[in-house]
């Protein structure tokens, strides 16, 4: 919709000015008159830039829960709007959050309703969220639609900082086999090849082999640095490419056990998010687009929005969703069973927990398997730069004897 400023007479003739939203001048005067007002004059109200146009990134998901979570207390304490915004103001730190509340609150106060003034907000608001706001608002139950919006973005966090604890070890562990392996080829074998030299003992072939890597370390380690770093670049800037970020995705879902995974965390987060989009009131196909909006996956993403346009033209979200060929069948026919119930919302809550039920199981059998592989690894990498560096100490010892 649209805001338009107005300036009309009521029917005592006295004369009123104020904003009001619409998709259309003409039904802009349309709700004027519903309000017994006589229009005199429409025109567009323009919204300043500046400021508001300069979000560069989105609120935390943590930082977005807690603000759902304390908005829903707020108005199910009696405030209005405007006096949650600004408690709410009063207590965030988080400088996005707060910048982003107060061009909120701004464009509430110029008479914009609330899922309107966080559309203004894309780049900080995810898209999603002003759909189920504008869904709450529309059926007057704004309070329990932020509950239900906190509970699910809660939910969604909860399952991201699992995924991430779960590979901060493995990460860790790797790290520091690398640290300890350098350390070792820059500085400790140089130092025995001092002793070495001097002698004119021949030297086994995993210690002449140790040396030349020590060698080739300690002369390419800032051009390795380096492509490294351009590959990184790179990689990054190609990734900003959707066919490419297409493929990349598409190339993570076919690995063994990654791509279980991903298949997983995409699942359950659709399925969340649909959950409350249609739970919130907000029609079927709106409700699969910003569905998509909200999937990190392409992969999920382009089958999402497939889906919606075949729901568009009549097919059932199910039968849509079977046809992307990338869902669980577990969770396509929960979806079927809530179609002919009626209950497709706590259906698709049910499968939203199902698959991060799933997931956490896979993540404690991926990490009880990675960490004692990865522990074996960095033993083995450092037991043969022990023995490269041992073994001729040891037969010059059998020499001397």
């Amino acid at each position: 919709m649209t805001a338009y400023r107005y300036i009309a007479a009521d029917a005592g003739g006295g004369q009123r000015n104020g904003i009001i939203e619409a998709d259309s001048p003409r039904a802009a005067r349309s709700r004027l008159r519903e309000q017994n007002l006589l229009p005199i004059e429409i025109a567009t109200e323009k919204r300043p830039t500046g400021q508001r146009e300069l979000w560069r990134h989105a609120i935390p998901v943590g930082e977005l829960a807690l603000f759902s979570r304390q908005f829903a207390t707020l108005l199910h304490a009696g405030l209005t709007i405007d006096g949650a915004l600004s408690a709410l103001l009063d207590d965030t730190e988080q400088s996005t959050l707060r910048a982003a509340l107060q061009e909120v609150r701004q464009d509430v106060l110029a008479g914009h309703n609330l899922a309107a003034a966080l559309e203004h907000q894309s780049r900080a608001f995810p898209r999603y969220y002003a759909a189920i706001i504008r869904a709450g608002e529309e059926a007057g139950a704004l309070a329990a639609v932020m509950e239900r919006l906190a509970a699910y973005l809660e939910r969604g966090n909860a399952l991201r900082h699992k995924v991430t604890l779960a590979m901060v070890y493995p990460a860790i562990v790797t790290v520091v086999a690398s640290l300890v392996v350098g350390v070792l080829l820059t500085y400790v074998v140089p130092q025995l090849v001092s002793v070495f030299e001097h002698s004119n003992q021949a030297l086994p072939w995993l210690t002449r082999v140790m040396i030349g890597l020590s060698d080739l370390v300690r002369a390419t380690w800032w051009i390795v640095l380096a492509l490294l770093a351009a590959a990184g670049f790179s990689a990054r800037q190609m990734l900003k490419l959707a066919p490419v970020r297409l493929s990349w995705h598409r190339f993570l879902l076919g690995l063994p056990v990654i791509g279980r995974l991903r298949n997983g965390v995409a699942t359950a987060r659709f399925a969340n998010t649909l959950a409350v989009l249609v739970g919130s009131g907000v029609p079927a196909v709106k409700a699969l687009n910003h569905a998509a909006d909200a999937l990190d996956d392409m992969v999920f993403r382009a089958a999402v929005a497939e889906a919606a346009a075949r729901v568009r033209e009549g097919m059932g979200i199910s039968r849509a969703l079977r046809e992307a060929r990338v869902f669980p069948p577990l969770v396509l026919h929960l979806i079927a069973s809530g179609e002919v119930s009626g209950e497709l919302a706590r259906v698709l809550e049910q499968a939203a927990r199902q698959q991060e039920m799933t997931v956490e199981a896979r993540l404690a059998t991926f990490t009880a398997l990675l960490e004692p592989l990865l522990i074996l690894a960095m033993g083995g990498m450092v037991l043969l730069i022990v023995l490269a560096t041992m073994e001729p100490i040891i037969e010059m010892n059998r020499l001397l004897k």
